[in-house]
């Protein structure tokens, strides 16, 4: 029906067709699908908290004071309390005027990047950035340019560009461009670091904005798990700070963290957050107990937990200064995709979940294993998943 078959063929026999495959399992780090128990390696739960006792207390404890759904959107009447709490929580983590929560970190970027930059602004992206902030600087009708990853002398001559464009604009008679770098700090697929302090030094230089996505790296990085801004120092010198409940938090949700003023315009022009019922408040009160959780002791001895952990693969794999990442993300680059597909397969064949991750996620041609840890995990789970993926790999070298 209007072609649609012929898209599944191509897709298909580009191999990169897929299909869900639901988990019959809490999430965690050994999992069960289609009646096999499996070492899960593939999920962002960072901490281990999305089947914590204390987020199911929490879950509970909100269910029962604010019942199980927000009713309509935040400006009609679905801003209850756990709502507000929880923004003022994050706010308080990340060192901000304000915070403003969304339903998932997409909806922060495809609403926040549009009603902050439009037509003669210009975002300059980092080439691996999220699909959401592609997406959403695509959306917002503004110059978009994009640097090569961490490039910084091309993001230099990119923000020299704008920022003499925008001089001119304004001694022509016109209105003064907004400039907005967009950077990750830890990157999804590569799980490596963004030149954070160097991109910071040349937003400075050039009076741009820095929009940080620190997904990756909220309560693992950073004192308190703040973040990779936190670890280095540099809080106060970022603009807008993007992060997701849905990693190491535990939950589902995104928010954005900034000033008092921007944070009110996205309430009056954010469309994804206007026009989307409130997330359920059961849900955002269970995200303030878990910010509050991730900065205090609990917080710290996860995520020393965690290191252990990852630092356990470091030893047994020994990965080059290349592969190895600032985070709890390791890829395992294949090449292509069938290729990538077969390994994944056969580490699931013998009990492992490391799905396969392909184009248009990561660059044709570098399609991976996407390797992830948890404090939940155990040493000898690393031990065994690092021999039998060095076996694999040493095979398919030999071929």
């Amino acid at each position: 029906m209007w072609g649609i078959d012929d898209e599944l063929r191509q897709i298909r026999e580009a191999g990169l067709y897929r299909v869900l495959r639901p988990l019959e399992s809490a999430q965690g780090p050994e999992v069960v699908r289609d009646g096999r128990a499996l070492a899960n390696f593939s999920s962002n739960d960072y901490l281990g908290l999305s089947s914590s006792n204390a987020l199911r207390d929490a879950l509970h404890e909100g269910l029962e004071k604010y019942g199980a759904g927000s009713g309509a959107s935040r400006l009609v009447c679905g801003s209850l309390p756990p709502h507000t709490e929880l923004e003022s929580e994050i706010a308080s983590f990340k060192g901000t005027e304000a915070a403003l929560s969304f339903s998932s970190g997409y909806a922060v970027a495809l609403g926040s990047i549009p009603a902050l930059l439009g037509k003669g602004d210009v975002i300059i992206l980092d080439k691996l950035s999220h699909a959401c902030l592609v997406d959403a600087a695509r959306l917002s009708g503004a110059t978009v340019r994009v640097f090569p990853h961490n490039h910084l002398e091309k993001l230099e001559r990119l923000l020299q560009g704008a920022a003499d464009e925008a001089a001119l604009s304004v001694k022509s008679g016109g209105h003064r461009a907004r400039i907005l770098v967009v950077t990750e700090s830890i990157f999804s697929m590569d799980g490596d670091a963004a030149a954070l302090r160097e991109i910071v030094e040349l937003k400075d230089r050039f009076g741009a904005w820095l929009w940080l996505d620190e997904a990756h790296a909220v309560g693992v990085l950073g004192p308190g798990g703040r973040g990779l801004a936190a670890e280095l120092g540099l809080e106060g010198r970022i603009d807008l700070q993007m992060g997701t409940l849905s990693k190491a938090v535990g939950l589902s949700g995104g928010y954005l963290a900034a000033t008092r003023d921007v944070i009110t315009l996205l309430v009056n022009r954010a469309r994804s957050f206007i026009y989307s019922t409130a997330p359920a408040p059961a849900m955002a009160h269970a995200a303030a107990e878990a910010i509050r959780l991730i900065q205090g002791p609990e917080g710290d001895r996860l995520r020393a937990d965690l290191w252990r952990v990852v630092n356990e693969w470091i030893r047994l794999t020994k990965p080059t200064a290349k592969d190895n990442p600032a985070a709890a993300i390791f890829p395992v680059v294949i090449g292509t995709e069938d290729r990538a597909m077969e390994v994944s397969q056969r580490l699931l064949d013998a009990g492992f979940l490391v799905p396969a991750i392909r184009f248009p996620t990561v660059a044709k041609g570098s399609a991976r294993l996407r390797v992830t840890f948890s404090a939940a995990h155990e040493l000898s789970q690393i031990e065994v998943l690092a021999t039998h993926l060095s076996g694999l790999m040493a095979e398919l070298s030999a071929q």
